[in-house]
């Protein structure tokens, strides 16, 4: 693609993106799902103006808006959080995994496509979307909420298990006899976020020296550089770009340049993460969905499900009351990223043609779903009960 080409490409999508959504936000409506429309609309896949042909130009571009918003939740999610939850936190993304991959590995098996198949599926169902709940925390105003805490304690656990997950499903994948491999593969990962860990536990000091400069243009040069350049270390080490993005957030949260950063890369964080959500919808081929519109339903249903069992444990291990259970089940319902790096993988390994299109689908239903009954949880959390109100209420009667 010509330069030319490609700058009115990017410029005219960030300008869709814009636009769609600034009708969208008049009526209500969150701006994820408005910016994936976007992307539908002027696709390749759907008849009229196509403002990117081949979504795969965008992927720099579009990975960098992954990369910021999992910097920004590392940013306001320092590790004294993550040891202040310990146990419990821990405890509350084990559960959440267990459940819906479980579930997602129940209908894979299900459906009859394969046990490789169903092995993606458990995947795909069962691991939420980083970006999109990250997204959802900082627009619907939630990451001060007592309960955000541990939503983002499940995201990390999520993440943990995700690269541990495509460490071991790859050469499962593939069909070679490998453990040795998948065994390798897996103590790389598992061994860089030991590093990234005891960095961000006892490394403050250096980082803090690294950073430390009263010229905002210099500090917002030196934590793109490091964000960037994390996450790109963590994808050679086999663990996903954004939780490197994350970790790299998390060191930089105790320094004392933390407060300035949180403030600057705020337009990054926006910007790129409207081109990442754009992105996404450039994939999404309509058509294909309709031959597997009933799996893709079911799946929606079991996920609504599992969800809402998971949140209720979640906050009960955490003593919390109904409406952070509803905003826990709510929150952390949407599918993104994850499921479509499998979707790539099962194409890589020639799995069943339907695997593709209803990943697509079952993440677009989600990705709308998700932010739109999020934003509403207030609403439906004034039609439960609340267990913990009452209990209050009780223990002031005695």
């Amino acid at each position: 693609m010509a330069l030319g080409d490609a700058l009115i490409a990017l410029g005219g999508s960030f300008l869709a993106a814009g636009v769609i959504a600034r009708l969208g936000t008049r009526i209500g409506l969150p701006t994820i799902p408005l910016f994936m429309l976007a992307g539908i609309i002027f696709g390749p896949h759907t008849p009229g103006l196509a403002l990117v042909e081949n979504p795969a130009d965008l992927k720099v571009i579009a990975a960098l808006g992954l990369i910021f918003l999992l910097f920004y939740l590392g940013l306001e999610f320092s590790l004294d959080d993550l040891v202040e939850g310990g146990r419990r936190l821990v405890l509350a993304g084990v559960v959440y995994i267990l459940l819906n991959v479980g579930g997602g590995l129940a209908f894979g098996f299900a459906v009859g496509w394969g046990t490789r198949e169903a092995l993606v599926l458990a995947g795909v169902i069962g691991i939420s979307s980083s970006a999109i709940v990250t997204k959802l925390l900082v627009d619907l105003g939630r990451l001060g909420n007592p309960e955000s805490r541990l939503i983002l304690g499940i995201i990390v656990v999520e993440d943990v298990f995700l690269a541990l997950y495509l460490a071991v499903l790859q050469p499962v994948l593939s069909g070679a006899d490998s453990f040795g491999a998948a065994a390798i593969s897996f103590g790389r990962a598992f061994a860089f976020l030991i590093v990234l860990t005891a960095l961000a536990r006892w490394g403050t000091r250096l980082v803090n020296k690294l950073v430390n400069t009263r010229d905002d243009e210099l500090l917002v040069v030196m934590f793109t550089g490091l964000a960037i350049a994390t996450a790109g270390v963590a994808e050679e080490f086999g663990v996903s770009d954004a939780i490197g993005a994350f970790m790299i957030g998390l060191i930089l949260s105790s320094t004392r340049a933390a407060p300035r950063i949180r403030k600057l890369v705020h337009p990054l964080r926006d910007a790129f993460a409207a081109l990442f959500f754009f992105a996404f919808g450039l994939s999404i081929e309509p058509g294909d969905m309709l031959s597997v519109a009933w799996p893709i339903v079911i799946a929606v249903v079991i996920t609504l499900v599992l969800n809402i069992v998971a949140g209720a444990l979640a906050a009960r291990l955490n003593s919390f009351g109904t409406p952070e259970a509803v905003n826990i089940s709510f929150t952390v319902l949407s599918r993104g990223e994850f499921a479509l790096v499998l979707a790539t993988m099962a194409l890589a390994a020639g799995l069943d043609g339907r695997l593709a299109p209803f990943i697509a689908g079952y993440v677009l239903v989600l990705a709308l779903l998700g932010p739109l009954i999020a934003s509403r949880s207030e609403q439906i959390t004034r039609l439960l009960p609340d267990r913990g109100r009452k209990a209050e209420k009780r223990e002031l009667v005695s």
